[in-house]
């Protein structure tokens, strides 16, 4: 029953198809325990000793290093490098390595000083206690590389089996013959090797640890199982002899009967693979916290004399490595890195040792059987029977040979794992696995320079992109920017607009400041004439005060029609350039109009009314009764248009339309002060006939001041109504019954009567006699030739008359001054006067006798000659009375 249970419990050992089985040619080496050998006087330390790209250099010539101490650091598969020894560093370049182009890589170059000195080391013996991730990061930092020939950075490949792995394999089958590395280090370490694979396992979390060794290691076999002891951890799989048994896809069919997948990795079926060196240079990173600075190396050859197993620092020449073994070169002498079937003859005896050196093969001439030349392919399929991959070597053969990659890659070369079983049967001697290698390298460059095109064609098209983005990014910020402009200058524009219209309300333009200026220099002007006129005697001047009373009258009226005006019929500036319409300069207008109107009627009221009276004095003394009709009719319209006025208030006199010349004050005004003129020149020149001596101061006086002519005119009817009262009491009353009636008909018809009595009297007086003529008082009169004491009572009935006269026409006055303070529109002002000027000629049928009133006149020049008019007719009554 025991025997069937260990039977049961063996596990079972799957084989694989192909596959050869050449000398073994190992007792050479493996019978002899590892030994050292002394520092060579230079190591050559290339900086690329893995799969993946060389790390960034961190010494420099010159300086002094330590053994362990990194030269290169790096991430992923840029695995560090470190100093074999203690030294100083005497120089960095390009040097040979161990490749089989022979080409040179660049090599750090150490000159050993001797002591051997190590740098301070971090161990870890509690691994456990740290997390995974520090211990795979150790790994990388100690620049632990797949030590069985592939140079796989150990790092790498645990981080890309962390998850899903549950089987760790560890190889130990060493197929490949005279190679013993791995034996006589799992002889004399196998303990070390049995610790670093428990912490892979751990590492990786692996449910189990196979340890594939083959039958031909008998004494490795015993050390590991003897070191293993009781522990049932880790498993050891001892497997028949064949080559390649050592492969990994070989290795993992064999021990647990699964097949990697074409183009795939072991990690995709729960498999990950380490070689035994591998695993002794983790136990030593992590428990020792040294980097990996050594490997075991096997020297083996007829051509050498003491074959065996040596440690080798990283950088040593091979030439130092031989040279202490007793290698005897032969002619044509040929050194292999590696196994017969696998290596590749050295370019020279001076490249270093790397990570992936494993053995140095040095046969004598005849070791290697018969070196024939190479013939063309039969087509035996004896290739084809050997391969272990499962491939086609023959027609591999002719896509290599031929170039046709295409072919090549579709017959799966890449999976070809240069074992050299097709060459080691091939009966043309034709070197195959040189030329496999071959086109895996040209491959290798078409896959790179794709690669590169690839990579440069979306660079380029990232570019474009970006360019592309980056220009749509422009233009969209030129089309806010334009649309914040266009906001911007609306709102900006919009504001301006608002501004001028604002500004054309508010403030003044050019236009305005200009008049503003002339008013300015206008008002200064008529200071200046002020002052000359209160200082040199006044003359008359050159303006015509009425002309300068009319401007302004216009101005007032366009100003004051411009202001009625709603502010948004002010016409822009830009579209109305004419600034007669501006209230401002209107306005201006005014002031100027209104200054030299000021100026105009002081230089008149100086030369007061004689220059006026000269023209009109020699027709009025043809006859001074019909000029005191004509005052007397003027007059009584006067008083009809006040009581029109009254009864018609305030708007008759603002209105903007022109009313009839019939109903108009201002018209009746303008008529009553030019007959009240005329009267005065009639009055004053028939004074001047019957009164010289009082006439002769009387006008200067009138003229010097109309309002001193009225006070003597009042004075000197107030003397005529007491003389009339004492001259006789008793005929007052019967007049005043007789004439009462009458001057409530109607007062002009008094007054023409009290004219046509003053005239008979004055005749009468004349008729009298010269003796009366001095005497003052028309009352002492002598009799009329017809009956003196008749003419008395006429000329008291006539004074009687007259005085109610005399308040009529002061009603009158009343009248026109308030007519007159009405007149503002200019253009209503001229058209007035001229009517007025017209029904003055009508009603006295001599247009002569007025020259200066044939121009238009505004209000205020009616004013004015109403008041001339009214100090004439005052002199002319007093002057009247007197005579009376």
């Amino acid at each position: 029953m025991l025997n069937l249970f260990n039977f049961l419990k063996k596990e079972k050992v799957w084989d694989f198809e192909g596959g050869i089985h050449p000398p073994e040619m190992k007792t050479q080496s493996n019978g002899t325990p590892l030994s050292e050998l002394p520092l060579p006087h230079r190591f050559i330390i290339p900086l690329k000793q893995h799969i993946g790209h060389e790390g960034e250099i961190c010494v420099a010539p010159g300086d002094r290093v330590l053994r362990g101490q990194p030269l290169t650091f790096g991430t992923g598969r840029m695995l560090p490098v470190h100093a074999p020894t203690s030294g100083v560093i005497e120089a960095i370049g390009q040097h040979m390595t161990a490749h089989p182009s022979g080409l040179s890589e660049l090599c750090v170059f150490l000159t050993p000083d001797g002591e051997d000195r190590w740098m301070p080391l971090d161990p870890l013996p509690d691994y456990r206690q740290h997390p995974r991730a520090d211990i795979v990061q150790r790994i990388h930092d100690a620049g632990v590389a797949g030590l069985g020939g592939a140079g796989f950075p150990t790092a790498t490949k645990l981080k890309g089996g962390l998850r899903g792995v549950n089987t760790l394999i560890i190889n130990a089958a060493e197929c490949e013959p005279y190679i013993t590395a791995d034996d006589r280090l799992m002889q004399d370490y196998a303990a070390e090797v049995l610790e670093g694979s428990r912490i892979l396992a751990w590492v990786l979390q692996a449910e189990r640890v196979l340890i594939g060794i083959e039958d031909n290691k008998p004494e490795a076999i015993a050390a590991l199982k003897q070191a293993l002891g009781s522990d049932r951890d880790l498993q050891i799989r001892v497997i028949p002899t064949k080559y390649p048994s050592g492969g990994a896809k070989q290795l993992t069919r064999i021990l647990t009967g699964k097949e990697v997948p074409h183009g795939g990795r072991s990690t995709d079926i729960g498999v990950l693979m380490q070689n035994v060196g591998t695993a002794w240079a983790v136990k030593r990173a992590i428990v020792n916290g040294e980097p990996i600075t050594e490997r075991v190396v096997t020297l083996t050859g007829e051509a050498i004399a003491q074959p065996r197993n040596v440690w080798s620092r990283l950088g040593t020449p091979i030439s130092h490595l031989l040279h202490h073994v007793g290698f005897t070169p032969a002619p044509r002498q040929m050194v292999i890195m590696g196994g017969p079937l696998m290596g590749f003859t050295l370019p020279s005896l001076d490249v270093p040792v790397v990570k992936i050196t494993n053995c140095i093969l040095a046969p004598s001439a005849t070791e290697m059987g018969n070196n024939d030349e190479e013939q063309s392919c039969i087509r035996c399929s004896a290739c084809a029977d050997a391969c272990p991959a499962k491939l086609l070597p023959q027609q591999l053969y002719w896509y290599s040979q031929g170039g046709d990659h295409d072919k090549a890659r579709a017959h799966h070369i890449d999976d070809c794992i240069e074992c050299g079983a097709c060459a080691y049967v091939c009966p043309s001697n034709i070197p195959l696995v040189q030329y496999y290698r071959q086109e895996k390298a040209e491959l290798r460059a078409i896959d790179l320079e794709a690669k590169r095109t690839l990579e440069a064609k979306a660079r380029f098209e990232a570019r474009q992109a970006r360019l592309e983005r980056e220009k749509q990014a422009r233009e969209a910020r030129h089309e806010e920017a334009k649309q914040r402009v266009a906001r911007a200058d609306n709102g900006e524009l919009a504001a301006a607009k608002a501004r001028v219209k604002a500004r054309q309300v508010t403030e003044p333009d050019e236009a305005t400041l200009e008049a503003q200026r002339e008013a300015r220099h206008a008002q200064a002007r008529l200071r200046q004439a002020e002052a000359q006129a209160e200082t040199q005697p006044v003359t008359r001047q050159s303006v015509d005060p009425r002309k300068a009373a009319v401007e302004a009258a216009i101005a007032r009226a366009k100003a004051k029609k411009t202001a009625e005006k709603p502010a948004e019929a002010v016409p822009d500036a830009a579209t109305a350039p004419d600034t007669a319409a501006d209230p401002r300069k209107a306005a201006v207008e005014a002031a100027i109009a209104r200054a030299k109107a000021k100026k105009a009627a002081q230089a008149e009221g100086a030369e007061a009314t004689p220059a006026a009276d000269s023209t009109a004095a020699p027709e009025a003394a043809a006859d001074p009764r019909k000029a005191a009709v004509e005052a007397a009719i003027a007059r009584a319209k006067a008083k009809k248009a006040a009581q029109a006025e009254g009864a018609e208030a305030a708007p008759a006199a603002d209105s903007t339309a022109a009313p009839e010349a019939a109903a108009d004050p201002r018209k009746a005004a303008v008529e009553a002060a030019i007959a009240r003129a005329k009267a005065k020149k009639a009055a004053q020149a028939e004074g001047a006939e019957a009164t010289p001596a009082a006439d002769s101061t009387a006008a200067p006086e009138a003229a010097a001041d109309p309002r001193k002519a009225a006070v003597e005119a009042a004075i000197a009817r107030a003397r005529a109504k007491k003389a009339a009262q004492a001259e006789g009491a008793e005929a007052a009353p019967a007049a005043d019954s007789t004439a009462a009636p009458d001057d409530a008909a109607d007062p002009r018809k008094a007054a023409v009567e009290a004219a046509i009595a003053r005239a008979r009297a004055k005749k009468a007086a004349q008729a009298e006699g010269a003796d009366a003529a001095p005497a003052v008082d028309s009352t002492s009169a002598p009799d009329a030739a017809p009956d003196p004491r008749k003419a008395a009572i006429e000329a008291a009935i006539a004074r009687a008359r007259a005085k109610k006269a005399a308040q009529a026409e002061s009603d009158a006055d009343a009248a026109s001054r308030d007519a007159a303070a009405l007149a503002t529109a200019a253009h209503f002002a001229v058209e007035n006067a001229e009517q007025a000027q017209e029904q003055a000629n009508n009603a006295n049928a001599e247009p002569e006798q007025a020259p200066e009133l044939n121009q238009p006149d505004d209000a205020r020049k009616a004013a004015i000659a109403a008041a001339i008019a009214r100090a004439k007719a005052r002199k002319a009554q007093s002057s009247t009375t007197l005579e009376d």
